[in-house]
């Protein structure tokens, strides 16, 4: 079986994405000459050229077009026209630009089969807006451009692996957002997914929305009324879940292999527990130097996976950006798109 590309999207130039797409793929060369691996950078060539200068001199990223017939194993298409030079770390409309549309690029290429995955690199959401496509995020604008309404964020360090009901929202708008038709589909989605990842009999558990699940209704409804007859459902339709179990010891018990996933029912408490074991921090230092965990957005038509980071001005262009979340990512995306091309029983 032909090994298709995998799209990297540069996200924003003046973000750390270009120095890590480049550290990335010198770090997986072997792979790349050897045609196990396919790689197409979608983005800025200034910026690429930049940071691979930088840091890799005389690493080849050869230009193609989205029409050619063949591209080689490493291969780079221009998102747009350049404009004005983009300096690192500085926030310009430009930079959403071209952020903006190397995702668009992506999405159509993997629309058409040209690619197998996408895998992103962070955009700066300033910037993004600040040129006029108002999007929250990656997640929002895949699902527009895709035409999709219930996509799901599935965040992944190890087998840390946690799937969310609401993500970017305001805390006061997560209750009435968790409904029963919401669960199930963050239940089914995530199943699949874990089922993409080589788990064939995944256990899911349900993060409770309050303390001490409700505490018997002393602290909210929600978790008796909603959570706890969608989880009941489920598990009649022979998924295996459990739930709702309180957010202060779900994720120990998930670390500790009890559970497949955890679902979320909000942006912070599910992102908490795996940044704070997927970032390194230097004792010495205080400051973070390496970073683990990827992204993934479940109820696209295509396979989307991206570092789990942001475009960290402050340190952009400076060469010093890990490249390790980029990695995982490539390698998710590589794994669930595995299973997609063979189907669910062939990969099982």
């Amino acid at each position: 079986m032909t090994t298709r590309h995998l799209a990297i999207t540069m996200g924003d130039p003046a973000g750390i994405g270009p120095e890590i797409i480049v550290k990335a793929c010198a770090a997986l060369r072997d792979r790349i000459e050897t045609g196990a691996l396919r790689l197409l950078v979608i983005g800025s060539g200034a910026a690429l050229a930049r940071a691979r200068d930088a840091l890799s001199p005389g690493f080849a990223f050869p230009e193609v077009t989205a029409e050619q017939g063949h591209w080689p194993a490493l291969a780079f298409l221009q998102a747009a026209p350049e404009g004005a030079p983009i300096l690192p770390g500085v926030l310009s409309a430009d930079g959403g630009r071209f952020a903006y549309l190397a995702i668009d690029h992506g999405v159509r290429l993997a629309q058409s089969g040209r690619v197998g995955a996408i895998v992103t690199a962070p955009l700066n959401k300033e910037a993004l807006n600040k040129a006029g496509y108002h999007y929250a995020g990656h997640t929002e604008m895949l699902a527009e451009l895709t035409g999709v309404k219930g996509s799901v964020m599935l965040l992944a360090h190890g087998n840390m692996r946690v799937s969310h009901v609401t993500t970017h929202c305001a805390l006061e708008d997560v209750p009435k957002r968790v409904t029963p038709e919401r669960i199930r589909l963050v239940l089914e989605l995530t199943q699949q997914a874990l089922r993409g990842l080589g788990i064939e009999h995944p256990h899911i558990a349900v993060a409770a929305l309050n303390p001490h699940a409700g505490e018997g209704g002393l602290f909210g409804r929600q978790d008796i009324d909603v959570v706890a007859p969608t989880i009941a459902q489920a598990v009649a339709d022979g998924m295996h879940v459990t739930g709702p179990v309180p957010g202060d010891t779900v994720f120990v018990k998930l670390r500790a292999g009890q559970f497949d996933a955890v679902v979320a029912m909000y942006h912070d408490q599910g992102h908490i527990p795996v940044k704070l074991l997927g970032f390194h921090v230097d004792p010495a230092t205080g400051k973070w130097d390496a970073l683990s965990g990827v992204n993934i957005t479940l109820g696209l038509p295509v396979i989307r996976t991206s570092v789990d980071h942001g475009t960290a001005f402050d340190i952009a262009g400076q060469g010093i950006a890990s490249e390790r979340s980029l990695i995982e990512a490539i390698e998710y995306a590589e794994l669930l798109a595995a299973h997609r091309t063979l189907g669910p029983e062939a990969a099982a």
